[in-house]
C-alpha cells in the first residue's frame, strides 16, 4: 500500500499517491462512534436513510481537530468529496462540501480509492446497463452517450454485461427498500468521480487530481531546491569569510573572482548541482575545459561557447560568426565538427544562410543535452574534478565584534569594487591573448615605417 500506484482510467491517469492513506485515517477518526462526526437519521424523499450528517458539522469538525479556520476546513472537506470519501445525498453532482444543512453520508471503504484498482469499462457498462433497467431506457444524456460508446466497444461480450446487469438488479430488489437505496446512492457517488460528466469536470476528481498531483510536484521541486541551493543563498547563510558591504573586507571578492587561480570549496560544490551552474561560471567552465581537452572531445563545448558568443554578440559581426561558426563545426570537413541529428543540422545550416541571434539555438540545445547526460557526470567522476575539490579554498569566517562592524561602518574604505577587479581580469586575459597570438611582421614593420 506505501507504494505509488497508477493506473489508466479512460481518458486521465489516477495516481495511488500516500496521501491517500492519511486521509482515509483521518476518515476513520471521523467515523467513530466517540469521538467522530455524530450522524442521524434523515428522510430522503419517502425513505428513512441511517448514519446521515450534515455539511456544516463536517467542516466543524475538521476545523476543530486539525486547528484551522473554517474556511480551509471547506477546503480539505471539498477533498474528501472530490476524492469519494464522501458524498452528497441530494444534489449528487455537485462534488463539493456545504458549510450548511446540506445532507452527506460516508462512502463505504470498499469504495476508497486505495481499496480498488482502476474502474474498469466493464464494470461501468454492467452499472449503465442495470441503471438502465431500473429507469427503463429514461438514463441521463451523459450516461447515455456512455452507454452507446459501451455498447459499441464491449459488442464482443455485451451479452454478459446485460447478464450480469440483470442478476445484481434482482438482488437489489431482495434487499430492504433503505439499504437499496443506500447502496444505490453509493454506487452512483463512485461513478460520479470515477466517470464524470462532462458539465461537472470542473469539479470531478479527473482535475482535481491534476491539480493536486502538480501542487505536490511543485512542491517537492521547491524542497529540493532550497535544501539543494540552501548553504548558497547570501540570505539563509552569510557569506564566508565575511560580508564586503559589512566589514570593509574584500576577501570575499577576490576568492571568487571570475577566473581565480584556486576557487572556494562552496564554489566548486555548486558545479555539481548542474551542467547550467558549471558553465554559468567561467573557473568552472574552464576546468570542464582540462577535462574535455583530456578525453579529446572539448568541440561540444566551443560550439556552445560559440553560439553564446552569436547569441549576445554584436549585431554587425554577426554574419562574420555565424560565417567562422559554419567552417568551423558544421560544415562537410570541418576541423571540429560535432555530431548532431540530421534534422537539427539541416535546419541549422539552412537558418545560417540568413544568420540572426537564435539561428543556432536547437543545434546548441542539442549539444548541450549530449554534455548534460554524458560528458557532465564523467566530468564529475574524473580525477579533475576531484583534484580541484582537494585544492579548494576553504575560509574561515571572519567573527568581527559588534565594535568592530561598528567601526568598520564609521571608517569604511574606498575598497576594491567587484567591477574593478573583472576589468582588471578582463584586461589581463586580453594581454595574455594578445601575448600568445601570432606576430604579423608586416604590420609592425608598416608601423615602424610611419614613425619614421
Amino acid at each position: 500500500k506505501n507504494s505509488v500506484k497508477c493506473c489508466t482510467q479512460s481518458n486521465f491517469v489516477w495516481p495511488r499517491i500516500s496521501f491517500c492513506f492519511q486521509l482515509e485515517a483521518i476518515m476513520v477518526e471521523m467515523q467513530d462512534p466517540k469521538s467522530g462526526v455524530k450522524g442521524s437519521e434523515q428522510k430522503l424523499n419517502v425513505t428513512t436513510i441511517p448514519h446521515v450528517i450534515a455539511g456544516k458539522d463536517i467542516v466543524a469538525w475538521v476545523a476543530e481537530k486539525m486547528k484551522i479556520t473554517a474556511e480551509e476546513a471547506q477546503a480539505f472537506s471539498t477533498m474528501l468529496v472530490a476524492y469519494g470519501y464522501i458524498y452528497p445525498l441530494q444534489n449528487h453532482k455537485k462534488l463539493v462540501m456545504c458549510n450548511d444543512d446540506t445532507l452527506y453520508r460516508f462512502q463505504t471503504p470498499y469504495f476508497w480509492p486505495t481499496q480498488k484498482y482502476c474502474a474498469e469499462d466493464t464494470d461501468y457498462a454492467i452499472y449503465l446497463t442495470k441503471r438502465n433497467i431500473r429507469k427503463k431506457g429514461m438514463l441521463e444524456p451523459y450516461e447515455q452517450a456512455h452507454y452507446n460508446h459501451l455498447h459499441d466497444w464491449l459488442n464482443h461480450k455485451w451479452d454478459f454485461i446485460v447478464m450480469q446487469a440483470t442478476e445484481q438488479y434482482k438482488a437489489g430488489k431482495e434487499r430492504k427498500k433503505a439499504d437499496r437505496v443506500v447502496f444505490d446512492c453509493q454506487e452512483r457517488a463512485y461513478w460520479i468521480v470515477n466517470r464524470p460528466p462532462v458539465c461537472i469536470c470542473h469539479s470531478s476528481v479527473k482535475h482535481f487530481v491534476v491539480r493536486c498531483v502538480s501542487c505536490v510536484f511543485i512542491f517537492l521541486l521547491l524542497v529540493k531546491y532550497i535544501t539543494t541551493y540552501k548553504n548558497h543563498d547570501p540570505f539563509l547563510a552569510p557569506c564566508v569569510p565575511s560580508n564586503p558591504w559589512q566589514t570593509d573586507n574584500d576577501t570575499y571578492w577576490t576568492l571568487n573572482m571570475r577566473r581565480v587561480e584556486l576557487p572556494t570549496k562552496m564554489r566548486v560544490e555548486r558545479w555539481s548541482f548542474s551542467l547550467f551552474e558549471l558553465l554559468s561560471d567561467l573557473r568552472g567552465r574552464d576546468d570542464f575545459k582540462i577535462f574535455l581537452k583530456k578525453e579529446f572531445s572539448g568541440e561540444n563545448l566551443a560550439f556552445w561557447e560559440a553560439a553564446e558568443e552569436l547569441k549576445w554578440g554584436t549585431a554587425s559581426s554577426m554574419s562574420s560568426k555565424a560565417e567562422s561558426i559554419f567552417k568551423t563545426f558544421l560544415a562537410p570537413g570541418a576541423p571540429r565538427w560535432i555530431n548532431i541529428d540530421g534534422r537539427t543540422m539541416g535546419l541549422t545550416v539552412k537558418g545560417l544562410e540568413h544568420p540572426h541571434r537564435y539561428v543556432l539555438e536547437a543545434a546548441q540545445t542539442h549539444v548541450f543535452l549530449l554534455m548534460k547526460k554524458d560528458t557532465f557526470f564523467r566530468y564529475l567522476k574524473s580525477p579533475v574534478y576531484k583534484d580541484i575539490q582537494k585544492k579548494a579554498l576553504n575560509p574561515e569566517p571572519h567573527n568581527f565584534s559588534p565594535a568592530q562592524l561598528e567601526a568598520n561602518a564609521n571608517n569604511r574604505g574606498a575598497g576594491i569594487h567587484p567591477i574593478i577587479l573583472w576589468q582588471q581580469e578582463e584586461e589581463e586575459k586580453a594581454k595574455a591573448a594578445a601575448a600568445a597570438a601570432p606576430v604579423d611582421v608586416k604590420a609592425m614593420m608598416n608601423k615602424l615605417d610611419r614613425k619614421k
